[in-house]
C-alpha cells in the first residue's frame, strides 16, 4: 500500500508517533558513482522519493500527530545539511533534536566515507519536554549493528524501542508509513505498543 495515502485515512490529531523512513535520493545523486545499481543494489531498486513527495508525507504527518506528538525521521548526512527546514516549510512541525546513529560498518563516500545515518526528531507544537519524553538516558551518538539485514534499509530495533518508550505509552499506536523490512512493526511489539504500517513492495 502507499503509505501516503495510509496517512490520509488516519484521524486527525489521533497518533503520538510516526516513524518515517522515506527512500530518499541525497546518496545517489551527490556521489553519483556511476555504478549504484552494482554496490547498492538493494537500495537501488527501491522507488525513490523526491523531496516533493517526502513533504507531502510530512504535511499529512502533522495533521495526523497529537498535540506535542513526535515524527522520528531517518536521514543521511546529505539531507540534514540541506533539506530539512525545507522539507517541513509549510507544516507545525519543528525540528527539536537528532541522533546519530552508527551503523558499526564503513560506506561509501568521495571525502569521508558513510558510517552513519542520521534521526531527525520532530515535534508538533506545543514544543514540550516534560510529561511528553519519558526516557531521559538516550545518547545523540547510538551503536548498533544490524545483525539479521532482512531489507536494504534495516533500522536498529534496540534504538527504535528506546525511542518508541520515550514518547507513547502502553497500548497507543505507532505509524510507519514506509514499513520496509517493519522493524518498527518488532520494536512496537516488543515494547508493548499497537502498529499501524505499509510499504509499497509488501
Amino acid at each position: 500500500m502507499d503509505g501516503l495515502l495510509l496517512l490520509q485515512k488516519l484521524y486527525d490529531t489521533s497518533i503520538p508517533l510516526v516513524i518515517f523512513d522515506p527512500q530518499y535520493r541525497g546518496l545517489f545523486d551527490q556521489l553519483k558513482y556511476g555504478n549504484e545499481g552494482k554496490k547498492l543494489k538493494g537500495r537501488f531498486q527501491l522507488p525513490q522519493m523526491p523531496d516533493t513527495v517526502i513533504a507531502s508525507f510530512l504535511k499529512e504527518i502533522d495533521r495526523i500527530l497529537t498535540p506535542s506528538g513526535h515524527v522520528m525521521m531517518w536521514v543521511d548526512k546529505f539531507m540534514l545539511i540541506n533539506s530539512i527546514q525545507s522539507l517541513v516549510a509549510g507544516t507545525s512541525l519543528k525540528v527539536v533534536d537528532f541522533i546519530t546513529w552508527n551503523k558499526g560498518r564503513i560506506g561509501l563516500g568521495y571525502r569521508t566515507r558513510k558510517k552513519s545515518e542520521y534521526l531527525v526528531i520532530i515535534q508538533k507544537p506545543p514544543v514540550r519536554i516534560k510529561g511528553i519524553w519519558n526516557v531521559h538516558n538516550i545518547p545523540d551518538v547510538w551503536d548498533e549493528k544490524i545483525i539479521n539485514k532482512n531489507h536494504a534499509h534495516s533500522k536498529p530495533i534496540e534504538l527504535q524501542k528506546r525511542l518508541i518508550e520515550a514518547v507513547t505509552k502502553m497500548g497507543e499506536t505507532v505509524v510507519d508509513p514506509t514499513s520496509g523490512g517493519y522493524s518498527t512493526l518488532t520494536a512496537a511489539n516488543e515494547v508493548g505498543r499497537n502498529f499501524l504500517g505499509c510499504d509499497l513492495l509488501g
